[in-house]
């Protein structure tokens, strides 16, 4: 294992919880940062270059988790895993809207949160072959540059957005169930409801236009183009 495999932030207001996860991802050999806030979170994210954020939803001062997530979105598409307390599909919807690339419910095995953490890099890190731009209609979809282009305008998305549109976009004109885009997209280690595509299906949709040829295929699942 590398000495340094790149840098984590972690916010997370309970000390317990923030040093485990800070043990458990040192032994991997990730430099990892922690912030006890969702401002001195938002701090440390902007001066470092952190290859994905660990971020508690209840966190305590002028900005909860939901609060940290959109204004990181704001900034870029660096991955984030949620930490919540609060087992409500409600909060889970919300997160993952918000672009939460996944979520773990305290308390959590800290194995899970590193295969978790593994799972999101190799995805990220993985990246589609170079020089191929799928093209459906007026809308680009750039896997070199990992860009989604509707004319001159690019449309920002999520990381896990981008890694569902792509694999959609691999697999032209064939209807895939919601179990084959969680192990295409999310993969076969990932923990979840079927319904986690339902919600990102629908904020492509939001994000590309109601014309985008995303067609639900009743029984079955979605078929794209």
């Amino acid at each position: 294992m590398s000495a340094d495999n790149g840098t984590v932030v972690v916010i997370e207001d309970d000390p317990h919880i923030a040093d485990l996860v800070d043990l458990y991802l040192r032994r991997e050999g990730f430099r990892v940062l922690l912030a006890s806030d969702g401002e001195k979170g938002l701090e440390v994210f902007t001066q470092e270059d952190p290859l994905i954020v660990i971020l508690d939803v209840g966190l305590p001062g002028a900005y909860d988790g939901f609060d940290v997530c959109r204004q990181i979105r704001a900034r870029g598409s660096v991955p984030v895993l949620f930490l919540t307390a609060r087992d409500d599909e409600v909060d889970r919807i919300l997160g993952l809207e918000l672009g939460a690339d996944d979520y773990l419910v305290k308390p959590f095995s800290p194995r899970e949160l590193v295969a978790r953490v593994r799972a999101i890099l190799r995805r990220t890190r993985q990246g589609p072959a170079p020089q191929e731009v799928v093209t459906v209609g007026d809308l680009e979809v750039d896997l070199r540059r990992r860009e989604a282009r509707r004319g001159d305008l690019v449309v920002s998305l999520t990381t896990r957005e981008f890694d569902l549109l792509a694999f959609l976009s691999d697999n032209l004109g064939l209807a895939l169930s919601r179990q084959q885009l969680l192990d295409g997209v999310w993969g076969a280690d990932w923990y979840g409801d079927e319904r986690t595509v339902d919600v990102h299906v629908a904020q492509l949709r939001k994000k590309l236009g109601p014309d985008l040829p995303l067609a639900t295929v009743w029984g079955v699942g979605y078929r794209f183009g």
